[in-house]
């Protein structure tokens, strides 16, 4: 099992640390507010406390903030986050819901990669998912991206711990396709499918 400091307060946060702490990984709760990071820790039951500042304790640290504060977070930390696997499960949509602020030919998770110390590696998961539909407990696909090997290996690991199926997307680059997969998605909900009880996977088709 693995070690997990999830920095954020949200929905996907609550819905990561709860399965993650059902799959028996060590789970570190860190949010701006201590009074809501506390409140949050004590529901799920299991989860310790980090203070925002100091250095996340977890192998894999997931960054489970809006994509706007996310290379802030990185930065901010700084040399405490050398060595540590970065999941970045952000999507950087515009606020038009049309296209992505981050530059031309670039994602997320690359501009995020720009700001990790020597040593820490990010890779891209999460970003397709809604936080009901981790919560509900199905066994979906979660598909990541990376530059590194053994980081993409550790945290196929974790999403196997979950309940989860890892599928390998191939190079950090590809978190540009991922990404737009994440906005497809908030196109649905907005135009078509008027929910988000849905996920996207893959079928072998016999």
């Amino acid at each position: 099992m693995s070690s997990i400091s999830i920095i954020g307060l949200g929905n996907m946060a609550r819905a990561l640390a709860d399965r993650a702490l059902a799959g028996g990984n060590a789970v570190e709760i860190i949010g701006r507010d201590p009074v809501k990071a506390k409140e949050l820790a004590a529901e799920l039951d299991g989860a310790t406390v980090g203070m925002a500042g100091n250095g996340p304790t977890g192998d894999i640290v997931v960054l489970a903030v809006p994509y706007a504060s996310a290379a802030a977070v990185v930065s901010e930390y700084g040399d405490a986050l050398r060595g540590k696997v970065i999941v970045d499960i952000t999507n950087p949509v515009a606020a038009d819901m049309t296209g992505f602020v981050t530059p031309d030919g670039s994602s997320g998770a690359q501009e995020i990669a720009k700001a990790v110390p020597a040593g820490a590696h990010v890779v891209k998961a999460f970003n397709t998912l809604f936080s009901n539909v981790l919560s509900d407990g199905r066994p979906v696909d979660v598909f990541i991206a990376g530059d590194d090997a053994q980081a993409k290996a550790r945290v196929s690991a974790f999403i196997e711990s979950l309940g989860l199926r890892p599928l390998d997307a191939g190079p950090l680059l590809m978190a540009r396709a991922l990404e737009s997969a994440g906005l497809l998605e908030i196109s649905l909900v907005n135009h078509s499918v008027g929910h988000t009880n849905f996920s996207l996977g893959v079928n072998a088709l016999n």
